[in-house]
């Protein structure tokens, strides 16, 4: 049994020396501001969920600060607290709580929150078009299908990649903690396992396929590799791939659908290197559902799509 229970990631946290071109990115990605007056020295960034916010950045060198995970409860927190010899505080962000502040065994910190005030819902809408018409089902009749322009309207954080340099003892220290459950794990060959997509542990409500992805690369160090972030729709997500190539940023990998949670996927990267995802329509699971055992093709190819950037390099 978990020390606690995991309900989902709440946010990411970088640093960057230009928060205003970070900002401006992060624009264009389709967030906005969690608060009316940013603090000095750090940008909050909010999607059209719940979230206080979703992506915070602080003033410094470009690189990955923390990742933070949503738990049931001050006494999930207080567990925690305990088993790692950490304080419990008081979270000093938008939204508030409390929080628990760990390091995994690569040295990435999980602020792991409870307790954080949501946003009102429905506070922001979202630009869901009239319905999709398939190959002999027409149920929109004499209404148009307009798709808005602009941005992506991001809703929420789904998941995490992190590289680890110890895959077993990684996923040890996740599930000890958290409470994930496997989806599908990676073996290059059998009985190799080098990593694996992990979710939430809710019991009979649904899951995203993974809620965090720990992938072992031989010799290569630790290193934050991306967090993606839920759009509303198929048409959301391509409206915003337009906005972002016109708005000069970089693309990174896109549009494809994964074949490991079927998410419909658009790579890009950030000013400063790091790597973020638009998704959307991914696979939902539920406790009880199980995992598989899968290969490289599974986890880098794509069921359509340009290929993998990396995908050579693993199966040649």
């Amino acid at each position: 049994m978990s020390i606690a229970k995991a309900y989902d990631v709440a946010h990411v946290r970088f640093r960057a020396p230009d928060l205003a071109k970070m900002r401006a990115f992060l624009l264009d990605f389709g967030m906005v501001d969690s608060v009316p007056e940013q603090p000095k020295g750090q940008l909050f960034m909010r999607g059209t969920g719940r979230a206080p916010f979703l992506h915070s950045t602080e003033q410094g060198e470009p690189g990955f600060a923390a990742l933070g995970i949503w738990v049931r409860d001050l006494a999930d927190l207080e567990r925690l607290a305990a088993h790692d010899g950490v304080p419990v505080e008081t979270f000093d962000a938008p939204g508030g709580g409390f929080v628990v502040r760990l390091t995994d065994p690569d040295g990435f910190v999980i602020e792991a929150i409870a307790e954080q005030r949501p946003l009102p819902a429905n506070e922001r809408t979202l630009p869901f078009p009239d319905v999709w018409n398939h190959g002999g089902t027409y149920p929109r009749v004499a209404r148009f299908r307009r798709v808005k322009q602009g941005p992506s309207h991001v809703q929420r954080l789904g998941h995490c990649v992190f590289g680890v340099t110890n895959f077993r003892r990684s996923e040890q220290w996740y599930k000890e903690r958290f409470g994930f459950v496997t989806s599908d794990e990676i073996q290059p060959e059998p009985g190799i396992a080098i990593g694996a997509f992990l979710r939430a542990d809710r019991g009979d409500e649904p899951c995203d396929h993974h809620t965090i992805f720990l992938f072992e690369r031989p010799g290569a160090p630790a290193q934050f590799m991306h967090s993606a972030f839920e759009v509303a729709d198929i048409d959301d997500l391509m409206a915003g791939h337009d906005h972002l190539r016109e708005a000069g940023w970089h693309a990174h990998w896109g549009v494809g659908r994964h074949i490991l949670g079927s998410q419909v996927f658009d790579y890009w990267n950030d000013p400063f290197g790091h790597e973020i995802e638009h998704w959307t329509d991914g696979d939902q699971l539920k406790a009880a559902d199980g995992g598989g055992i899968v290969g490289f093709r599974e986890l880098l190819g794509g069921q359509w799509g340009p290929p993998n950037p990396v995908l050579a390099e693993f199966v040649k």
